[in-house]
């Protein structure tokens, strides 16, 4: 079973290959793309405690992925949050973490460790 997935990522061109290689690489079924905070907000209201893995750019078309990060703080064990952006700094990977993010991985550098960390990810509990 797959991955219930929310992809925050404001840039068309990264979704549109993301999506395809999150399915088939991550075992992730995106079912919400958002390109801001409030769209990102929204995804998390439709789909509750259903979604299991929500990858986040920290640059939106409005807002930031800090801020979506904040709204997903508390949640459950099984829902998986991972920061992928082009300023995966030491400094803004620290505050991703303290915000609790279970990992941020440089878009331009860390494409292969971030999918093969979703790949070492337990499988999905029905949601």
């Amino acid at each position: 079973m797959p991955f219930i997935t929310i992809l925050v990522e404001d840039n068309p061109t990264i979704s549109e290959t993301l999506v395809p290689a999150l399915e088939e690489l991550a075992n992730a079924r995106v079912v919400a793309i958002a390109a801001t905070a409030t769209g990102a907000r929204q995804a998390l209201e439709r789909w509750r405690g259903q979604w299991q893995l929500m990858v986040v750019d920290l640059f939106l078309a409005a807002g930031s992925g800090l801020e979506v990060l904040q709204a997903v703080r508390q949640r459950n064990p099984s829902q998986h949050v991972y920061v992928l952006s082009n300023y995966a700094t030491p400094d803004m990977r620290r505050r991703c973490q303290a915000l609790g993010a279970d990992g941020v991985f440089d878009k331009s550098t860390e494409l292969d460790a971030f999918f093969e960390h979703c790949m070492g990810l337990p499988d999905p509990e029905p949601g």
